[in-house]
């Protein structure tokens, strides 16, 4: 944690440019493996020009905590019913010959998915006690039978690009399919995973900023103990109640300080203040899942 809190200190020029988010993302390519993926998605906030490529580098590394064993992955869930484990119609079958699985269906918006090495795709092979029996497979990005179809950009952080992705018939060996239920072990936490690591990468990215252009030092303590709270939220289990309950205290304590910091962008170029005012809705993107998920946490539980 330490080396991190240091590094961003020392940080006192303008992050680099990148002309796109796949030049963003080879930057990425220079800091430590040894990094915890929450200071990983902190440092690769410092190296984005934007909040939309820091939020690249904190989903990115939030995947990673996820699946240990992939490095750009995509994590392909939305359908036209939504993300609710009941929208899921992609299906995982077995193939005709009895060699591996058969993977069918569409998924609506893949954040990221043409940035990807990999892709996580979350599918039902039936129901079971009722209710939607999902699994995760992990296909390499290029697998003949995916198909991508791009999304217009959207209105903020467009430089992230989306697409819709079509299986027919795709190919998945056995050994793709990964352990464990696609919701609970995958879907459901990582919703909380992903929160700790974008916000940590956006801290990254307005803790550089602001350091480059005159921040108030009051600012920039703030920010350093939300980051160093979200550093030990990322080592907590993803659904665990007191985490749920210390993660909204955090976001919330986040959201007030950069309303305080707001006057500082003056001090930033005109191309930077007005990215970030563009951008800075992303932030509030799936607030009505985390009130949700907050609520649920105060809920007394079931003995």
């Amino acid at each position: 944690m330490s080396s991190t809190l240091t590094a961003l200190l020392e940080e006192t020029t303008p992050p680099p440019a990148s002309a796109d988010v796949h030049a963003y993302l080879a930057h990425l390519a220079a800091l430590p493996k040894t990094l915890g993926t929450v200071e990983r998605a902190a440092r690769a906030g410092a190296l984005a020009d934007r909040l939309g490529f820091a939020f690249a580098g904190g989903y990115h590394a939030a995947l990673n905590r996820l699946c240990p064993s992939v490095v750009r992955a995509c994590l392909c869930a939305t359908e036209s019913g939504g993300g609710h484990p009941r929208a899921m119609k992609t299906r995982l079958t077995v193939r005709e010959d009895g060699e591996g699985f058969a993977l069918s269906g569409t998924k609506t918006f893949a954040t990221l998915a043409r940035a990807a090495t990999t892709l996580l795709v979350v599918a039902s092979v039936g129901e079971k006690a009722g209710k939607n029996d999902l699994r995760v497979v992990r296909l390499p990005a290029d697998r003949e039978g995916v198909e991508y179809t791009d999304l217009p950009p959207t209105r903020f952080a467009p430089e992230i690009p989306h697409a819709v992705l079509r299986f027919d018939g795709t190919r998945v060996e056995a050994d793709e399919v990964l352990e464990g239920d696609g919701y609970d072990t995958y879907l459901k936490p990582f919703r909380t995973i992903e929160d700790v690591h974008v916000l940590a990468a956006a801290i990254g990215y307005v803790v550089r900023t602001g350091r480059a252009y005159g921040f108030a030092r009051e600012t920039i303590e703030a920010l350093f103990a939300h980051l160093a709270a979200l550093m030990a939220l990322g080592e907590a289990p993803p659904l665990d109640r007191g985490a749920h309950v210390a993660l909204a205290g955090v976001l919330s304590s986040v959201r007030a300080t950069l309303a305080d910091a707001a006057p500082h962008w003056a001090g930033a170029p005109d191309d930077v203040q007005q990215r970030w005012l563009r951008d800075a809705p992303l932030l509030h993107v799936a607030d009505r899942v985390r009130a949700a998920r907050t609520d649920a946490a105060w809920e007394p539980k079931a003995r």
